[in-house]
């Protein structure tokens, strides 16, 4: 299998061109590719295929490191933007994409190598109702928002992990497409991430799992540390910084027009205000990186996979 390895602010993945591997299973080689230590190493497989439909360049199919197929990743986006435009499978600007969100445009910018460096995604509009994130909140409402909502913290570990970083007790929960819960806290740096996030990734309040962000707003900034479903601690999330944004002026902590710096870099996120503010689409903007292209045989790594049960979340 032929691949690239790609990063948007260290939020790596491995990357394909689909219409070259149309037989593969790309959930099982999402899991071979992705493991740390026995293969390429990443955050998951993106796979770059041929639209469905004519209102679309290409369609972008995401899957994580446990081989769980996402709506949509922020960060993998820009990168696939890149590899399109760089190989010549496209060239339009904005270039539509087609995701498991619907079709966001990317517009793109080159670097002096003529190559692509950053890119600027319109992401869509927030979806907050309770119900449709999706959630099972006790005692919300199906068609509730769920903003600054009460809960208990223990009920993701009894051993007080929330007190070194000052967690506040309420939660946020914004979709970009894929679900999202918000935690403000003062040092998100000090929160167990490895031992309190597959707990909340994993809470019956979410049917279909959910990505966990802590965040220090602060006016026009904000610094935050996520867990990834399906994969773990991640460098970057840029569905999870867009429903940072959202979440910080639902909330009044933060600024429509936000800088957030996460482990792995900056990304500059815009919510502009509409007639109906969560109406408005969110954009996001960061750069697009490749690291190196090769060739990988997925028959040894299969052996790899089969003897060790490889998993990452």
């Amino acid at each position: 299998m032929r691949f690239t390895k790609m990063h948007g602010i260290g939020n790596d993945y491995v990357y394909i061109d689909g219409a070259q591997h149309a037989g593969l299973d790309f959930a099982r080689a999402a899991r071979m590719v992705s493991d740390r230590h026995r293969a390429i190493g990443a955050d998951g497989l993106i796979v770059v295929c041929p639209p469905s439909t004519a209102a679309a360049d290409v369609r972008m199919r995401m899957f994580n490191a446990d081989g769980s197929e996402g709506e949509m990743c922020g960060n993998g986006i820009r990168c696939v933007a890149k590899y399109a435009v760089d190989r010549a499978i496209a060239a339009a600007n904005p270039l539509r994409v087609e995701t498991g969100r619907g079709i966001l445009e990317v517009s793109w910018s080159r670097d002096g190598s003529g190559r692509v460096a950053s890119a600027s995604v319109g992401m869509g509009a927030p979806i907050l109702a309770h119900a449709a994130i999706p959630a099972r909140v006790d005692g919300v409402a199906a068609d509730a928002r769920v903003i600054a909502h009460a809960v208990d913290l223990s009920r993701w570990g009894e051993d007080d992990w929330w007190r070194a970083a000052k967690v506040e007790p309420h939660v946020t929960l914004v979709s970009m497409g894929n679900p999202h819960a918000v935690f403000c806290c003062a040092e998100p740096d000090l929160v167990p991430l490895e031992r309190v996030g597959p707990r909340i990734e994993r809470d019956p309040w979410f049917p279909a799992r959910i990505n966990a962000h802590f965040v220090r707003f602060d006016g026009s900034r904000a610094a935050m540390r996520t867990w990834e479903r399906g994969s773990g601690i991640t460098l970057a999330c840029g569905t999870g910084a867009s429903a940072v944004c959202v979440a910080g002026v639902l909330l009044g902590r933060g600024s429509r027009d936000l800088e957030v710096t996460l482990p792995g870099g900056v990304l500059r996120l815009e919510w502009p205000r509409a007639q109906q503010d969560e109406s408005a689409g969110v954009r996001m903007t960061g750069p697009a990186t490749e690291v190196f292209e090769g060739e990988v045989d997925l028959r040894a790594l299969a052996g790899v996979v089969d003897r060790m049960g490889v998993q990452h979340a």
